[in-house]
C-alpha cells in the first residue's frame, strides 16, 4: 500500500493517507514505533509518500520510502 504521511509524532508513530490500492484510496492508516523502526529511518516529513507493508490482519508491520527498499 502507498500513502501520504499525515501525522508524524515525536514517538515515531504517525498516520497514513492511502491513495493505492484505490479501494482503499481516502483511508487513514496508523503505524506503531515497532513499524517505524523497520524502516532504518529517523523522522518523516508531513506530505512524504510511503509505502506501508501490512500482516495478514492488516496491521501496518514496516514504513518504507518508496525508493529505499531493504
Amino acid at each position: 500500500m502507498q500513502g501520504t504521511v499525515s501525522n508524524f509524532n515525536e514517538d515515531t508513530s504517525g498516520e497514513v493517507v492511502l491513495d493505492s490500492p484505490s479501494e482503499l484510496s481516502g483511508r487513514r492508516v496508523t503505524f506503531d514505533a515497532a513499524a517505524f523502526a523497520v524502516s532504518g529511518l529517523r523522522f518523516l516529513r508531513l506530505g512524504q509518500r510511503v509505502d506501508l507493508d501490512t500482516d495478514a490482519d492488516g496491521t501496518v508491520v514496516a514504513v518504507r520510502i518508496p525508493t529505499m527498499r531493504a
